[in-house]
């Protein structure tokens, strides 16, 4: 039987790490829109690239280079790219001359931020979109659910994740990683200050990813943000089932005498409160152990993005 869907959109994925070949699993079992046609990697004895062939996906390890001068490359509409930063940069040179619409999970962010249940729609036309974090895409939907209620003057968030999870790409990136975040939670999630920290858990056997969000909102209806909060949470789980509220929602008073209220702005000079809330994203498992929620939750995303992409070019052919 043939593997070919004509009214499916062509993709493809550079790099045949974890993040990439997780990726492309994800697309064959899970996606009724989207059709795997070729991973490129760099590492022709790589698990990603035999994995790929052995599911019968055509391969390259010559990189973006190679992928391009494949004969499946020419039906390729959406380009995930799950290499790094610096690569991107290069991957984005070769294929935006070609038409190509790219899906970057490295922090580079060259082309807007995209946090699926927050602004999914929102770039549909962009010919480069960027997926943020681990983090952010774990965090930002809990800022943006808080200010969709009050505004947030400041939002803070921790990720901490598996140590084991951290594979070279992430580990090359941590700045990349604190500033990109920290960016989104400003420009997607609404705070007028963002700041990202991120935490590589060494703990044997390994931990799965743990998040915290602090916001500073002035002093409002906590009932409304709670409730704010959980539809959020709902929200991502319709395509990440692991992401789980670890504890209710969390409320202080800022103290006249408590250091974070330097963070304010002075017209917010009467009460404050800390809105805290506590996550745990634990991964599908369908290439990475579930530990890695980390991983799992950026590929979740991706796909996601890649879907609304096509549902998008099709409606827009339709139109036509």
């Amino acid at each position: 039987m043939s593997r070919e869907h004509p009214s499916r959109t062509k993709v493809a994925v550079i790099g045949s790490g974890n993040i990439g070949t997780d990726l492309m699993i994800k697309v064959l079992r899970l996606s009724d829109t989207l059709e795997i046609a070729a991973m490129a990697g760099i590492d022709p004895a790589s698990d990603g690239l035999a994995r790929a062939r052995r599911l019968k996906v055509a391969t390259t390890h010559e990189g973006v280079e190679g992928l391009v001068a494949m004969d499946e490359f020419a039906d390729v509409e959406i380009v995930f790219d799950a290499t790094s930063a610096g690569a991107h940069r290069h991957h984005e040179d070769v294929l935006r001359p070609l038409g190509r619409t790219l899906i970057d999970l490295t922090p580079a962010a060259l082309g807007p931020y995209v946090v699926p249940p927050v602004n999914g729609d929102a770039h549909l036309d962009a010919p480069n979109v960027n997926m943020v974090t681990c983090g952010g895409q774990a965090t930002i939907p809990m800022v943006a659910a808080i200010a969709a209620v009050t505004p947030v003057h400041y939002g803070e968030i921790v990720a901490s994740i598996s140590a084991r999870s951290a594979g070279p790409g992430t580990r090359a990136n941590i700045d990349e990683f604190t500033e990109t975040t920290a960016s989104a939670i400003e420009q997607v999630g609404g705070a007028a200050r963002g700041k990202a920290i991120i935490v590589l858990n060494p703990a044997e056997p390994p931990l799965i990813m743990r998040d915290t969000v602090h916001c500073l909102v002035d002093d409002c209806a906590t009932e409304a943000i709670t409730a704010s909060v959980e539809e959020m949470v709902g929200r991502v789980q319709a395509y990440v089932p692991g992401y789980r509220l670890k504890q209710k929602v969390q409320y202080e008073r800022v103290s006249t005498d408590d250091p974070l209220r330097g963070l304010l702005p002075s017209a917010a000079a009467g009460d404050a409160l800390r809105v805290s809330v506590f996550l745990e994203v634990e991964g599908a498992a369908h290439y990475l152990p579930a530990y890695a929620g980390n991983l799992d939750i950026m590929t979740s995303a991706a796909l996601r993005t890649a879907e609304h992409l096509a549902a998008h070019r099709s409606t827009e052919g339709a139109t036509r």
